[in-house]
């Protein structure tokens, strides 16, 4: 299933089954309330439908399949209003975990910092000469992002109006479904409930500077709105392969970037059990797979520009879009 949080023109907030094919929605509470004649506590929200386990998908299934297309609950894609499948997550990681990434990021950062230091640009390294360290291999490497800023499909992206270099960073991720601690990576696959698409929006000049410090990324990409997600949560069981995803990136209709999920030094399986480690993982948490290689304007030095709208689109997943904008245009958001 195709399951996502929507609003309704009245402002209400839902969850639903996805049939993009059809360009419907289907009210899982108000289908719910069709067909039992009372609401499940399950469907109030994306979170506890999460929680709900099994026996909430089951149940969501069951409503899918007894719909004809046509009752009151269903309702047009163009007439809502997608949220981040999840508004609020539990928790946000975020890996590096593509080598290619990781080399041509480090040569641009160089870059960056030379042409703020005024450096001698010959001496720049080139990605075949970044080295990359012995922990990276070793284990996944992770920060925590701000849970409060995330946007969904459609939201505008708010430009921090300190950065004079935003950048998209293409990442697809998954939600938690079943909580677990010390959680071995072989019985992992059945603690994940979905996956998404992530735009890990980055202010790069910020980040750049504060990374000197050195310690891990906060106001290059804590901003209101810098974490967009979307635009809906698709099943384990309608991925057969998550390790094998074209992902293509475009900025105002032109391709930007092209990459692969195969390229993923560390799976999800291999992270949930680093994560896990002594460490309880909760349902509604979500953990990003780190940006795809070439998956950035960094690596590729192309800059966004205020108005462009970038689309992330990975196989099987659709397509996640998002305008940025500047402070001083008319900025709105649910």
């Amino acid at each position: 299933m195709k399951l996502a949080t929507f609003v309704t023109d009245s402002g209400a907030e839902r969850v639903g089954i996805v049939h993009p094919e059809r360009g419907q929605m289907i009210d899982l509470q108000l289908a719910c309330r069709a067909a039992h004649g009372e609401p499940l506590p399950a469907f109030a929200n994306m979170l506890e439908l999460i929680r709900g386990g099994d026996r909430a998908l089951d149940i969501a299934r069951e409503l899918d399949n007894r719909h004809s297309g046509g009752e009151s609950f269903v309702v047009p894609l163009d007439a809502i209003r997608l949220r981040s499948p999840v508004p609020v997550p539990e928790q946000i990681r975020d890996f590096s975990t593509f080598d290619l990434h990781m080399r041509q990021a480090g040569a641009a950062v160089a870059r960056l910092r030379a042409e703020r230091r005024g450096d001698d640009p010959s001496a720049l390294p080139t990605p075949g000469q970044i080295s990359l360290p012995p922990v990276y291999f070793e284990q996944p490497i992770y920060y925590k992002a701000n849970r409060f800023n995330v946007v969904g499909h459609e939201h505008e992206i708010r430009w921090p109006a300190r950065a004079r270099r935003l950048d998209y960073e293409a990442e697809f991720g998954v939600f938690i479904g079943r909580a677990g601690r010390d959680i071995d990576a072989c019985n992992a696959r059945a603690h994940i409930f979905g996956f998404t698409i992530f735009n890990d929006f980055s202010a790069r000049d910020l980040q750049e500077r504060e990374m000197e410090g050195p310690f891990g990324p906060a106001k290059g990409k804590d901003f209101d709105t810098g974490n967009a997600i979307g635009p809906w949560i698709v099943t384990v069981d309608e991925i057969a392969d998550p390790y094998d995803l074209s992902v293509t990136v475009r900025v105002n209709g032109e391709p930007w970037s092209q990459g692969s999920t195969k390229d993923m030094r560390h799976r999800f399986e291999r992270i949930i059990e680093h994560v896990s480690a002594d460490e309880t993982l909760h349902a509604g948490e979500f953990l990003g797979s780190g940006t795809v290689g070439g998956g950035c304007g960094l690596e590729l030095d192309r800059w966004l520009r205020d108005g462009d709208v970038v689309e992330i689109e990975i196989d099987g997943l659709s397509v996640l879009r998002n305008r940025v904008a500047k402070p001083s245009d008319v900025f709105k958001y649910a």
